[in-house]
């Protein structure tokens, strides 16, 4: 009996850490497939070629939590820059003359684990500042799919990550879109915001059974096209206790009880 709750627990995991594994498991989904920035390997070459196409890029680990070892890389092709590659990590910027130059320096950073390198987006800006938003999907008690939850996460000023455990400010979505929506547009934006959220959590439990929980990070472009730059499968549900409205975050928890995260 026990070898085969075992089996089950290797073969129907509740977390997924594998980032890539997760972005192909939503990529798989047609009608997703448009949400999702370019996501590959990192390796010299893909890195060169996604910064001469994109201009800029995140890396980030494929195993990884509250936005760790997330590096921005950037190359100002044409603008006469004398050092036009340059990357960011925590607070430390850097720039070189050349990509083998800046490459051997993040490789320096990033050591033996294994990187993603993904198509950049630039975030839409609250106050100066960049802001993504984190939509909460859970199972129902009737394990059904609903988004329960979405809010916004700015970053701090020095900082390439929004994630409130590296220095992110939360606040509600209303607020952060007040200067890129009109208050009749807002509730159907909304809408959209939830319909993706649990769309990537079928395309998720499709490859990963056991899941419960997602929290989607959703960039913004300045058309408001949203990507989704991770899906994160446990989700932290308190930041939700921050939003005036205090029957989302009683229903994140009434669901998260039912499938036995709290």
């Amino acid at each position: 009996m026990s070898r085969m709750l075992k089996k089950r627990a290797i073969k129907y995991p509740r977390y997924v850490t594998s980032k890539i594994g997760k972005t192909k498991a939503v990529e798989a989904i047609a009608t997703l497939k448009q949400y999702v920035p370019t996501t590959k390997w990192m390796t010299a070459e893909s890195l060169k070629q996604m910064l001469v196409q994109h201009k800029m890029v995140y890396i980030k680990p494929n195993v990884g939590m509250f936005g760790n070892g997330v590096i921005r890389v950037e190359y100002a092709e044409g603008s006469g820059a004398l050092l036009p590659y340059s990357y960011q990590l925590g607070v430390h910027l850097k720039r070189f003359k050349t990509f083998e130059d800046m490459y051997a320096s993040i490789i320096k950073k990033t050591g033996k684990e294994r990187y993603l390198v993904q198509k950049g987006i630039h975030l839409l800006k609250y106050k100066g500042n960049r802001f993504d938003l984190r939509i909460m999907v859970q199972q129902t008690p009737e394990r059904k799919w609903e988004t329960t939850g979405v809010i916004g996460r700015v970053a701090h000023p020095t900082k390439i990550v929004t994630n409130f455990h590296n220095g992110g400010t939360l606040k509600p979505v209303d607020t952060l879109l007040e200067g890129y929506l009109k208050e009749s547009e807002k509730e159907q934006f909304l809408k959209k915001l939830h319909v993706l959220g649990t769309g990537v959590a079928r395309a998720i439990h499709t490859k990963y059974n056991g899941v419960k929980e997602i929290g989607v990070d959703v960039a913004l472009d300045s058309e408001l096209h949203p990507w989704i730059l991770e899906v994160n499968t446990s989700p932290d549900p308190f930041i939700f206790r921050r939003l005036r409205d205090k029957r989302i975050f009683a229903k994140i928890r009434r669901y998260a009880r039912a499938y036995g995260r709290l």
